[in-house]
């Protein structure tokens, strides 16, 4: 079971907003690169929830148990991330529960007519 993963919303009164998601992998047996691929199929599916795309992530946290393994993350990353496009990104290390060796943490703008 994965340590914590969690969407919010905040809409604005005058329209448009922000979701805030956090992912971590579903299944923790699964290496580094494939626990963030997981995180990140959480992520679409927030995404997709809510009408959004990858291009309105604006900003992405990225806790790692291990920042030495930040190579093999950003070629995960670059997978999944829109050519030419790349929110504002930190990756860092910290202490996670058992199991977890990446978690993401991001903030996306909604729509003015989808808030």
């Amino acid at each position: 079971m994965p340590s914590k993963s969690c969407v919010s919303v905040y809409r604005l009164p005058g329209g448009g907003g922000f979701l805030w998601g956090v992912a971590t992998a579903r299944d923790l047996s699964l290496d580094m690169p494939d626990q963030a691929r997981d995180a990140m199929a959480v992520i679409d599916g927030y995404l997709q929830d809510h009408g959004l795309e990858r291009k309105d992530i604006v900003k992405c946290e990225v806790v790692t148990t291990d920042h030495d393994r930040k190579p093999e993350f950003d070629a995960v990353w670059q997978e999944w991330m829109p050519e030419g496009y790349g929110p504002v990104r930190s990756f860092v290390e910290s202490k996670m529960p058992e199991g977890d060796l990446v978690e993401l943490i991001i903030t996306a703008a909604l729509h003015t007519d989808e808030a």
